[in-house]
C-alpha cells in the first residue's frame, strides 16, 4: 500500500507550531483538509483556476426546502468527483434542524482509495 499517495501538505488553514516551522497535514488529515477546502472554495473565487470549488455558494438564499437540498448534493458530489481524486464518494446527506432552520450540515460519507479506509465530514453550509 503505498500511503505517499495521500500526500502531505499544509494545514488548511495556515498554521506554524512553537518552534515556528509550518504546521503539515499528513496523508488522511490532509485528503479531509482537501475536501475541505473544495466545499469552502466558490467558484469563481480563484483567479488562476476559475473552475475549482463547489456550487453550493450559488444557494446562499436559496429556501431551506427539498429542492435545494437536492441541488446541494448534486453540487458536492460534482465538485468532489471533480477534484478529489484519492476518494470514492460513498453518500451524501444533507440535514436541518428545527433550532436552525438557515444552517444545512451536509454529511459526506467517503472513503480513501488507498487505504480503504471510510471517513465522514460534516460541512456547516449556512443559508441566507
Amino acid at each position: 500500500m503505498d500511503i505517499d499517495f495521500l500526500g502531505v501538505g499544509w494545514t488548511y488553514p495556515v498554521n506554524f507550531n512553537q518552534q515556528g516551522k509550518m504546521e503539515m497535514a499528513k496523508y488522511e488529515d490532509c485528503v479531509r483538509q482537501s475536501i475541505w477546502a473544495i466545499l469552502s472554495t466558490a467558484r469563481g473565487e480563484r483567479v488562476m483556476r476559475p473552475n475549482f470549488g463547489c456550487r453550493i455558494h450559488d444557494r446562499v438564499f436559496a429556501p431551506n426546502n427539498a429542492g435545494t437540498v437536492g441541488e446541494i448534493i448534486s453540487d458536492v458530489r460534482s465538485a468532489l468527483v471533480e477534484w478529489e481524486a484519492r476518494i470514492d464518494v460513498l453518500d451524501i446527506d444533507v440535514l436541518s434542524r428545527p433550532s436552525q432552520p438557515n444552517v444545512l450540515h451536509i454529511s459526506i460519507n467517503y472513503q480513501v482509495r488507498t487505504t480503504n479506509n471510510a471517513f465522514n465530514l460534516v460541512y456547516p453550509f449556512y443559508l441566507q
